[in-house]
């Protein structure tokens, strides 16, 4: 008995060393983010969250009878036994939902430094809106904005347009890398300007703003 009883903790005692914290990109949470400072750039309002369907309750369970009970007690050593392996299964149910709770993440772009670099781009944003308008520029596949023909800007705005283009460059690359930082996961970068990139053609752009497509095209969004 004394070396079953081992054996199934120590079976127990495996599983939970097997626990690992798997975390995931949090695409969803990503792209309402990347909505918000969007709107905050653009001036548009607020993203408004979607309203959840309400679940259908199911009625309780009828409790099940349980089996009879033996009058007699059952013998010292099953009984630590079954104590022992029934403690250390509410420790293993313990961990595991950590473990996902911890896998799952806020996207987080609230830090000062995040709205620093909003509010940089707000302001530069109306800078550059006519020439988004005139197809001088557009937005490009990695989520930076690019300028497409610059015979479209007169040639006393030229230098201009190069340097508000190469600031708002910055400051988009500074986002992406902060947002990830801030959130601990600077791995996340890449994922992030990628969902930038979408959206910002998606939200940001208005119709007749060139965007890149995924073979590099410059395309007038419909």
């Amino acid at each position: 008995m004394r070396r079953v009883l081992c054996l199934e903790l120590l079976a127990l005692g495996l599983l939970a060393a097997c626990v690992t914290v798997n975390v995931y990109f949090p695409a969803a949470e990503a792209e309402q983010a990347a909505d918000r400072i969007i709107d905050a750039v653009t001036s548009k309002p607020a993203a408004q969250p979607q309203e959840s369907k309400p679940q259908e309750q199911k009625p309780p369970a009828e409790p099940s009878q349980a089996p009879p009970q033996s009058s007699g007690l059952a013998p010292a050593a099953p009984r630590a036994a079954a104590a022992l392996l029934a403690a250390a299964a509410r420790v293993l149910d313990s961990l595991v939902p950590a473990a996902y709770a911890q896998a799952s993440a806020n996207v987080d772009v609230s830090t000062p430094q995040i709205r620093a670099i909003t509010d940089s781009l707000h302001q530069r944003h109306a800078e550059l809106q006519k020439y988004f308008a005139s197809g001088a520029i557009g937005l490009t596949a990695d989520g930076l904005v690019g300028v497409r023909d610059q015979n479209a800007v007169p040639l006393a705005e030229r230098a201009t347009v190069k340097q508000l283009v190469a600031e708002h460059n910055r400051d988009l690359a500074a986002l992406y890398a902060e947002i990830a930082r801030a959130n601990g996961h600077p791995e996340w970068e890449a994922d992030i300007r990628r969902i930038f990139a979408r959206r910002w053609v998606e939200r940001g752009a208005q119709p007749g703003w060139y965007y890149q497509d995924s073979s590099g095209k410059w395309v007038p969004k419909g």
